[in-house]
């Protein structure tokens, strides 16, 4: 019995993961991101606000191509040997 709820919570972490890691998930996030914040420039008059709009979806598209390399210099870094 424990084995089985083992394999379904293993599963559902395997799923979450791969959606965590997904382009899909990552693509959504930034149209919407897009499509919020150009709503809301346009919305202030804000001259050229869809091509001020690119800005945030455009930085999280570079925080999420850099964290990796980031984490993988942190976790070598915090876990080298100590003399």
């Amino acid at each position: 019995m424990m084995s089985n709820e083992l394999e379904s919570r293993n599963k559902r972490v395997e799923a979450d993961k791969a959606w965590e890691l997904s382009l899909t998930r990552r693509s959504i996030i930034t149209g919407f991101t897009y499509l919020v914040v150009g709503f809301y420039l346009n919305l202030l008059d804000v001259n050229y606000a869809w091509l001020h709009a690119l800005v945030p979806p455009m930085a999280y598209v570079l925080s999420t191509l850099s964290l990796p390399l980031i984490k993988k210099i942190w976790l070598r870094k915090m876990y080298r040997k100590k003399p």
